[in-house]
């Protein structure tokens, strides 16, 4: 994985049909190295009737984006940036944006 993304930040998409848009991390799949992002690659999803979908139907859903699509956008500078890691003076390693230098919370 290796790009320093968490879930609940924000992250904008940097190619295909979407390109530009930016939300929020629902969950991340190390595994695949995807990434599930609200409200962005949206799927129609032919559902037949559940316990979890009664009704049944078509259900809109968001689908997982490949990591390398995506960016960190920075909370500062409201730019999509790179993550860097520095070591603070206790010696613990946070994430910090290679734009402007500001630590990502």
């Amino acid at each position: 994985m290796g790009l320093g993304i968490k879930k609940n930040d924000t992250v904008m998409l940097i190619s295909g049909d979407e390109k530009g848009k930016s939300g929020r991390v629902l969950s991340i799949l190390p595994s695949k190295d995807r990434i599930l992002i609200e409200s962005l690659n949206m799927i129609k999803r032919h559902m037949k009737p559940s316990k979890k979908y009664s009704q049944g139907g078509i259900i809109e859903r968001e689908a997982p984006v490949h990591l390398s699509k995506v960016m960190l956008v920075c909370p500062k500078c409201s730019k999509p940036t790179r993550i860097g890691n520095t070591m603070l003076e206790n010696g613990k390693k946070i994430r910090s944006c290679k734009k402007c230098g500001e630590v990502v919370e």
